[in-house]
């Protein structure tokens, strides 16, 4: 598994650090200071050769000269010393070793492949290199050059900036911010990203995780990660680059809009991240998510001394997608029993400025008994006539009160003091309040917790791998890529478009490709005599945008216009561009739809996360209009629309003045369709469909460009190698039968399975339940549930056994890649009462034929001495079963594929 060990090197027991020293300004002496003054409370050893002790701690020449077995190695010696200390800290059983060390180099034979390829031998892994260090507040570890060490709280940092991670410490020491801890990255040699989400995410003592990235690595395994961390926690990012060009070379105008930042954003939202655009907004988000959890809806209640900062609170409130809460007649009432006659009488509740802290208290208790809102957020304007401090600690201990009645149940309160004093801001904090300097920072941390939520919801929906509702010709697309492909080409023409957007059930204008005038005007007759008008375009593989060439001629009616347009077209082209290739002209039938919306849609490839799909507003100017949306592809209609609704142009496709709407989900389903060809055909490397005309009557391509290439798989495993986030695999859909007749369906687990697994956990008897998890399980929460079935199929798979004459779960089987995908972790898990009737023999024989056609090489797992059947059935699976050196109540089993 991606989080293998990695316990042992963010909660280590004992820990040695090589190349402490006494020297200033080192970042040796830094360390183990940082180390001493934190008061780690494991085992703490020093290698350094040159002396006897340093500052009071035992020094000793070499790891195995210590008198324990360090769990984590921290090491700050020259790049040359690395891979040797790596080599040595395997030899002696450490789990792993944290790289404080810049200069590594990369690529093959470089000092850090070396250091990662000792790692490996031993099963160690590695943080680093050239990083600033962890903190670990939980266990008083400080292991990091950092200037400060944070205070334990609930929220996680990863970042790929030391610096930016030292400035966080900074800012929490200033609000009371703790955090269970702080993770620089440096070069992830081993460990990245998506193995600290995957920690951080199980980690009970974490409430949200923030991230400080600058480059996505591994886009399969970050997004597999993230969308699972995301399911049950709130993760906020920050990325730097926002200004970078991206696609700048691209050939066609959706290649174009890709660029880098624009498919960012669009992976973080499909991964359910929630993205802010600077450090600010991710401190803010670190006060909130911190501290309260989401709340039910997006209806906030202002509760206010100043008219003028409540009004501006609602305008932002609602420009950010919130709502205004309305105040019942009764609320009404309740307000006006307490407050004087002149307040507002509406929200933003505006207590009037010479409110003191009863006033607040009083009005605080209507509103957050009050159904029809779902927070309160509580501001305050400084007064000489009453004491902002007094009216703050008042609150602070109403709010206290509220939340240890209701508990888990209690809305979230917000705050904002304008102006507050040092004072207050520490009244607010320690009592777990998110506190912000203006009523603009305080909605944004409302709109974050209401983001999270409706990302939650939204991740819990998982695409089929195939529409139902449409047929595609696959095997035609095939042939017409790969036909252009072996003839050398990497643009298909336009009657081969044509052909393939067929294929695909996407409508397109009549084509034909002329090789000559005289032939140009024969397909224009054809057109004539069904009542059509024609358009000629110039055809050449090396002209991607006509109409930049003048090769565009509309509303042709005769003969003679087109063998005249015709000669232009070619004329023109070759004296703009004499070196391009010209084949001749397209005709066309000119189509006249004079209130179709145009638009644009289609397929890009990007280096970092694949194929992603682009929609927006068409035409010449697409790139000057800008108004796009971008998404990872697969697609359903429930996240067709979404895209859709991420642009402006989407307005203009519902019914306005005499213009009828768009006839529904017809360029949803186009989307989608688009999305299974970039599935099917990976080749296709972009594909651009401009304009896209839609009207009532459904939509039609009126133009479009394919270009094709071959290109090695970007992500490992199965399902489309071009795609960052994996489709459902119904292909694993299977029917068995065991023993007796016994009939049981077979599929890939499903988020809306929770409700089943807390049914089938209740079949399960609390012996069996130790032996599957090693350990008593009196009660399953929602998280450790959700984190069972809320899979993406990129490094984890697990498949229900339902019975197929009841439905009922019977039994459920997992397995879980490790880091590098080369072996997999089972686990397995049967109804006590049905065990014996062959269901778990036949589950671990799926689960293998699964790890094979995915490419693993080993399955592995660790079984209990006493679980006598499980370890008989892995021996006759062909298992090899050893006892575990180091518990040796546990046995390792192992089936090399």
């Amino acid at each position: 598994m991606s989080t293998y060990r990695l316990r042992n090197l963010l909660l280590p027991r004992s820990i040695a650090l090589v190349g402490g020293s006494p020297r200033p300004n080192s970042v040796g002496r830094a360390i183990l200071e940082n180390v001493i003054k934190a008061r780690f409370e494991g085992k703490l050893g020093l290698v350094n050769s040159r002396y006897a002790a340093i500052s009071s701690i035992p020094a000793v020449g070499n790891l195995s000269e210590l008198p324990f077995v360090p769990e984590l190695v921290v090491i700050t010696t020259p790049p040359a010393t690395i891979p040797d200390l790596i080599d040595r800290a395997g030899a002696i059983g450490s789990a792993g070793a944290l790289i404080i060390t810049s200069g590594l180099g990369h690529g093959a034979g470089s000092l850090a492949d070396r250091a990662e390829q000792a790692a490996q031998k031993y099963g160690m892994r590695l943080i680093g290199p050239n990083c600033l260090g962890i903190m670990m507040p939980t266990i008083k570890l400080n292991a990091s050059f950092s200037a400060h060490m944070p205070v334990a709280g609930s929220l996680a940092l990863i970042s790929q900036s030391g610096a930016i991670a030292a400035g966080m410490v900074d800012w929490a020491a200033q609000r009371g911010v703790g955090f269970s801890g702080i993770v620089s990255i440096g070069d992830q040699l081993d460990v990245d990203l998506a193995d600290l989400l995957d920690h951080f995410a199980l980690d009970g003592g974490t409430r949200a995780i923030l991230l400080y990235i600058e480059a996505v690595k591994d886009a399969r395994k970050f997004m597999s990660a993230a969308r699972a961390a995301a399911r049950v926690k709130p993760v906020v990012v920050v990325k730097s680059g926002r200004g970078a060009v991206g696609a700048k070379a691209a050939a066609t105008h959706t290649g174009a809009l890709a660029g880098a930042d624009a498919v960012y954003d669009a992976a973080f939202r499909r991964a359910g991240v929630l993205r802010v655009s600077d450090l600010r907004e991710l401190f803010d988000c670190a006060e909130t998510l911190g501290r309260v959890e989401s709340p039910t809806g997006k209806r906030l209640a202002i509760l206010t001394n100043g008219g003028g900062i409540g009004v501006l609170a609602v305008d932002r409130l609602v420009e950010l997608g919130g709502v205004a809460a309305t105040l019942s007649p009764a609320v009404h009432d309740k307000l006006d029993a307490v407050l004087p006659p002149t307040w507002s009488g509406s929200n933003p509740v505006d207590i009037v400025g010479d409110a003191d802290a009863a006033r607040y208290t009083q009005a605080l208790e209507t509103l957050l008994a009050d159904q029809a809102n779902d927070a309160i957020l509580v501001m305050n304007v400084q007064t000489a006539i009453a004491s902002a401090s007094d009216i703050a600690t008042a609150v602070t201990h109403f709010i206290g009160a509220y939340r240890k009645q209701h508990r888990r149940w209690a809305k979230p309160v917000l705050a904002a003091w304008v102006g507050a004093e040092q004072q207050v801001i520490e009244t607010l904090s320690g009592a777990g309040i998110p506190n912000y300097p203006t009523e603009d920072d305080a909605v944004r941390g409302f709109m974050h917790l209401v983001r999270h939520r409706e990302v939650v919801e939204s991740l819990a929906a998982v695409p089929p791998a195939m529409p139902s509702s449409f047929a595609p010709d696959v095997e035609i697309a095939r042939k017409i890529v790969g036909t252009a492909l072996a003839d050398g080409r990497t643009w298909l023409d336009p009657v081969e478009i044509s052909r393939l957007l067929e294929a695909y059930d996407i409508a397109m204008v009549p084509t034909f490709a002329a090789a000559s005038v005289d032939e140009a005007v024969g397909y224009a007759e054809q057109l004539f005599a069904q009542g059509a008008t024609v358009v000629l375009k110039i055809l050449s593989r090396d002209i991607v945008h006509k109409s930049d060439v003048g090769g565009v001629v509309l509303n042709l009616t005769t003969a003679e216009a087109v063998r005249n347009a015709a000669n232009e077209i070619m004329a023109r082209a070759k004296a703009v561009r004499p070196d391009a290739r010209i084949s001749g002209v397209i005709v066309q039938a000119m189509v006249v739809r004079a209130k179709a919306r145009e638009l644009i849609m289609g397929v890009a490839d990007d280096p970092t996360f694949g194929t992603v799909i682009v929609f927006g507003r068409g035409g010449t100017a697409v790139e000057i209009i800008n108004d796009k949306a971008l998404g990872l592809p697969p697609l359903d209609l429930h996240l067709a629309r979404n895209l859709i609704e991420r642009t402006r142009v989407s307005r203009l496709l519902r019914a306005y003045r005499d213009v009828p709407a768009v006839k529904a989900d017809a360029v949803a389903m186009v989307l989608v369709k688009l999305a299974q060809l970039a599935a099917d055909v990976p080749e296709i490397r972009e594909l651009d469909i401009n304009p896209l005309l839609a009207d009532e009557s459904g939509v039609l391509a009126v133009d479009a460009r394919v270009a094709v290439g071959r290109v090695p798989p970007k992500f490992k495993g199965s399902g489309p190698s071009n795609f960052a986030v994996r489709p459902y695999p119904s292909q694993w859909e299977r029917h068995l039968q065991v023993k007796d007749g016994w009939r049981i369906f077979a599929r890939p687990i499903r988020p809306e399975d929770e409700p089943v697994i807390h049914e089938f956990l209740k079949h399960v008897t609390a012996e069996d339940l130790r032996l599957r998890f090693f350990a008593p399980m009196k009660e399953f929460s929602h998280e450790f549930i959700a984190r069972l079935t809320q899979l993406d199929y990129a490094r984890a798979m697990a498949f229900v056994a339902l019975d197929e004459s009841t439905n009922e779960l019977v039994g459920v089987v997992r397995i879980h890649s490790d880091s590098v995908y080369e072996s997999g972790e089972y686990a397995i898990l049967l109804r006590s009462d049905l065990k014996g009737r062959g269901l778990g023999w036949a589950l671990m024989q799926l689960i293998i034929e699964y790890a094979k056609a995915e490419g693993l090489k080993m399955i592995s797992g660790d079984v209990l001495q006493e679980n006598i059947v499980m370890l008989e059935m892995c021996r006759n699976l062909g298992f090899e079963v050893k006892t575990d050196p180091t518990e040796r109540d546990l046995c390792n089993v192992k089936l090399t594929l």
